[in-house]
Protein backbone atom coordinates (compact mmCIF):
# COMPACT_ATOMS: atom_id res chain seq x y z
CA UNK A 1 0.00 0.00 0.00
CA UNK A 2 2.85 2.36 0.60
CA UNK A 3 4.60 2.05 -2.74
CA UNK A 4 1.45 2.62 -4.17
CA UNK A 5 0.95 6.04 -2.54
CA UNK A 6 5.13 6.91 -3.04
CA UNK A 7 4.08 5.86 -6.84
CA UNK A 8 0.95 8.07 -6.96
CA UNK A 9 3.12 10.87 -5.17
CA UNK A 10 6.43 10.73 -7.41
CA UNK A 11 3.64 11.03 -10.92
CA UNK A 12 1.82 13.41 -8.95
CA UNK A 13 5.13 15.58 -8.49
CA UNK A 14 6.49 15.13 -12.19
CA UNK A 15 3.15 16.30 -13.35
CA UNK A 16 3.16 19.07 -11.85
CA UNK A 17 6.59 19.92 -12.99
CA UNK A 18 5.40 19.65 -16.30
CA UNK A 19 2.46 21.80 -15.88
CA UNK A 20 4.71 24.81 -13.62
CA UNK A 21 7.33 24.58 -16.09
CA UNK A 22 4.84 25.60 -19.13
CA UNK A 23 2.34 27.41 -17.23
CA UNK A 24 3.91 29.02 -14.18
CA UNK A 25 2.34 29.20 -10.43
CA UNK A 26 -0.29 31.95 -11.83
CA UNK A 27 -1.36 29.97 -15.02
CA UNK A 28 -0.86 26.05 -13.24
CA UNK A 29 -4.65 24.56 -12.59
CA UNK A 30 -4.98 21.82 -10.35
CA UNK A 31 -7.69 20.01 -12.27
CA UNK A 32 -5.00 20.24 -15.13
CA UNK A 33 -2.28 18.90 -13.05
CA UNK A 34 -4.52 16.03 -12.02
CA UNK A 35 -5.46 15.10 -15.42
CA UNK A 36 -1.42 15.12 -16.22
CA UNK A 37 -1.23 12.73 -13.48
CA UNK A 38 -3.58 10.47 -14.83
CA UNK A 39 -5.32 11.22 -11.73
CA UNK A 40 -8.96 12.62 -10.37
CA UNK A 41 -8.84 16.18 -8.50
CA UNK A 42 -9.53 14.40 -5.00
CA UNK A 43 -6.89 12.23 -4.63
CA UNK A 44 -4.52 15.44 -6.30
CA UNK A 45 -5.79 17.41 -3.13
CA UNK A 46 -5.49 14.17 -0.74
CA UNK A 47 -1.73 14.44 -1.40
CA UNK A 48 -1.50 18.07 -1.49
CA UNK A 49 -4.45 20.35 -0.17
CA UNK A 50 -3.13 23.54 -2.41
CA UNK A 51 -1.41 24.37 -5.20
CA UNK A 52 1.03 26.39 -2.95
CA UNK A 53 1.51 23.29 -1.00
CA UNK A 54 2.48 21.25 -4.11
CA UNK A 55 4.38 24.24 -6.09
CA UNK A 56 6.55 24.03 -2.97
CA UNK A 57 6.80 20.75 -2.98
CA UNK A 58 7.87 20.19 -6.94
CA UNK A 59 10.47 22.90 -6.79
CA UNK A 60 11.62 21.89 -3.53
CA UNK A 61 12.59 17.85 -5.50
CA UNK A 62 14.98 19.95 -7.19
CA UNK A 63 16.46 22.12 -5.29
CA UNK A 64 17.28 20.36 -2.28
CA UNK A 65 19.47 18.01 -4.07
CA UNK A 66 22.05 21.24 -5.16
CA UNK A 67 21.63 24.22 -2.76
CA UNK A 68 22.31 21.55 0.49
CA UNK A 69 25.45 20.18 -1.40
CA UNK A 70 26.43 23.44 -2.11
CA UNK A 71 26.36 24.20 1.44
CA UNK A 72 27.66 21.34 2.58
CA UNK A 73 30.69 21.60 0.11
CA UNK A 74 31.31 25.33 1.43
CA UNK A 75 31.40 23.31 4.99
CA UNK A 76 34.09 21.31 4.39
CA UNK A 77 37.49 21.23 5.11
CA UNK A 78 40.20 21.82 2.17
CA UNK A 79 41.60 24.55 -0.23
CA UNK A 80 38.50 27.38 -1.63
CA UNK A 81 39.69 26.59 -4.86
CA UNK A 82 38.43 22.31 -4.46
CA UNK A 83 35.31 24.10 -3.04
CA UNK A 84 34.47 26.49 -6.35
CA UNK A 85 35.54 23.53 -8.77
CA UNK A 86 33.10 20.98 -6.37
CA UNK A 87 30.17 23.67 -6.54
CA UNK A 88 30.98 24.11 -10.21
CA UNK A 89 29.90 20.57 -10.78
CA UNK A 90 26.94 20.14 -8.81
CA UNK A 91 25.43 23.18 -10.47
CA UNK A 92 26.36 21.84 -14.04
CA UNK A 93 25.26 18.26 -13.04
CA UNK A 94 22.20 19.87 -12.33
CA UNK A 95 21.50 21.90 -14.73
CA UNK A 96 21.93 19.05 -17.11
CA UNK A 97 19.81 16.98 -15.65
CA UNK A 98 17.10 19.30 -15.04
CA UNK A 99 17.68 22.16 -18.36
CA UNK A 100 14.48 24.13 -17.35
CA UNK A 101 15.27 25.30 -14.21
CA UNK A 102 16.56 28.90 -15.19
CA UNK A 103 13.82 29.55 -17.32
CA UNK A 104 11.21 28.42 -15.03
CA UNK A 105 12.91 30.46 -11.60
CA UNK A 106 13.25 33.30 -13.45
CA UNK A 107 9.79 33.21 -14.56
CA UNK A 108 8.80 32.88 -10.88
CA UNK A 109 11.23 35.32 -9.77
CA UNK A 110 9.21 37.98 -11.83
CA UNK A 111 5.70 37.05 -10.07
CA UNK A 112 7.22 36.59 -6.39
CA UNK A 113 10.53 36.92 -5.82
CA UNK A 114 10.16 36.73 -2.21
CA UNK A 115 8.29 33.53 -2.07
CA UNK A 116 10.80 31.47 -3.95
CA UNK A 117 13.76 33.03 -2.25
CA UNK A 118 12.23 31.16 1.01
CA UNK A 119 11.93 28.22 -0.47
CA UNK A 120 15.29 28.06 -1.34
CA UNK A 121 16.56 28.81 1.93
CA UNK A 122 14.26 25.85 3.55
CA UNK A 123 15.95 23.58 1.11
CA UNK A 124 19.35 25.06 3.05
CA UNK A 125 21.19 27.30 0.92
CA UNK A 126 22.85 30.11 3.13
CA UNK A 127 24.05 33.08 0.97
CA UNK A 128 25.51 34.73 3.81
CA UNK A 129 27.85 31.51 4.82
CA UNK A 130 28.93 31.33 1.46
CA UNK A 131 29.99 34.90 1.13
CA UNK A 132 31.63 35.09 4.47
CA UNK A 133 33.50 31.74 3.48
CA UNK A 134 34.73 33.42 0.26
CA UNK A 135 35.66 36.59 2.48
CA UNK A 136 38.14 34.19 4.53
CA UNK A 137 39.55 32.53 1.94
CA UNK A 138 40.71 35.93 0.37
CA UNK A 139 42.00 37.26 3.96
CA UNK A 140 44.14 33.97 3.88
CA UNK A 141 45.63 35.27 0.53
CA UNK A 142 44.26 31.97 -0.64
CA UNK A 143 42.69 33.72 -3.61
CA UNK A 144 42.55 37.75 -4.81
CA UNK A 145 40.59 39.50 -3.69
CA UNK A 146 37.21 41.23 -4.64
CA UNK A 147 33.87 41.46 -3.21
CA UNK A 148 32.52 37.87 -2.28
CA UNK A 149 29.37 38.56 -4.24
CA UNK A 150 30.80 39.17 -7.29
CA UNK A 151 32.68 35.89 -7.26
CA UNK A 152 29.78 33.91 -6.60
CA UNK A 153 27.37 35.57 -8.99
CA UNK A 154 30.27 35.06 -11.63
CA UNK A 155 30.56 31.62 -11.01
CA UNK A 156 26.79 31.10 -11.35
CA UNK A 157 26.08 32.99 -14.65
CA UNK A 158 28.81 31.10 -16.26
CA UNK A 159 26.88 28.08 -15.14
CA UNK A 160 23.16 28.99 -15.68
CA UNK A 161 23.55 31.27 -18.61
CA UNK A 162 24.08 28.38 -21.41
CA UNK A 163 21.29 27.08 -20.02
CA UNK A 164 18.91 29.78 -20.04
CA UNK A 165 19.76 30.72 -23.37
CA UNK A 166 19.52 27.39 -25.04
CA UNK A 167 17.23 28.38 -27.59
CA UNK A 168 20.52 30.61 -28.92
CA UNK A 169 22.77 28.29 -28.57
CA UNK A 170 20.89 25.52 -30.28
CA UNK A 171 19.69 27.13 -32.99
CA UNK A 172 22.33 29.97 -33.68
CA UNK A 173 25.57 28.69 -32.26
CA UNK A 174 24.99 24.96 -32.86
CA UNK A 175 23.09 25.35 -36.21
CA UNK A 176 19.93 22.65 -34.32
CA UNK A 177 22.28 19.88 -33.67
CA UNK A 178 21.46 18.44 -30.89
CA UNK A 179 24.66 16.43 -30.50
CA UNK A 180 26.59 19.37 -30.73
CA UNK A 181 24.72 21.37 -27.97
CA UNK A 182 24.73 18.24 -25.82
CA UNK A 183 28.75 17.64 -26.06
CA UNK A 184 29.45 21.98 -24.98
CA UNK A 185 27.42 21.33 -22.05
CA UNK A 186 29.28 18.12 -21.08
CA UNK A 187 32.58 20.16 -20.97
CA UNK A 188 30.98 22.74 -19.83
CA UNK A 189 31.96 22.48 -16.14
CA UNK A 190 35.77 22.11 -17.09
CA UNK A 191 36.15 25.43 -19.04
CA UNK A 192 34.29 27.41 -16.36
CA UNK A 193 36.74 25.73 -13.35
CA UNK A 194 39.63 27.04 -15.69
CA UNK A 195 38.09 30.52 -16.01
CA UNK A 196 37.16 30.89 -12.42
CA UNK A 197 40.95 29.44 -11.61
CA UNK A 198 42.93 30.51 -13.42
CA UNK A 199 41.42 34.37 -12.55
CA UNK A 200 41.40 34.09 -8.89
CA UNK A 201 44.47 32.35 -7.84
CA UNK A 202 46.90 34.00 -6.66
CA UNK A 203 50.32 33.91 -8.56
CA UNK A 204 53.66 35.05 -7.29
CA UNK A 205 53.98 37.89 -9.94
CA UNK A 206 50.37 38.81 -8.97
CA UNK A 207 50.02 42.33 -7.65
CA UNK A 208 47.04 42.87 -5.39
CA UNK A 209 44.97 46.12 -6.13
Amino acid sequence: METKKDSTEDKILEAAKNVFVTKGMDGARMQEIADEAGINKALLHYYFRSKERLFEATFGEIIKYAFPKITQIVQTDGPIVTKIEQIIDAYIDLLIKHPFIPGFVMKELNRDPSGLFKIVVKFGLNPKAIFDHIQLAMDRGEIIKMKPQHLAINILSMCIFPFAARPILSFVVFKDDPKALEAFYAERAEIIKKFVIDAIVIRENHIDT
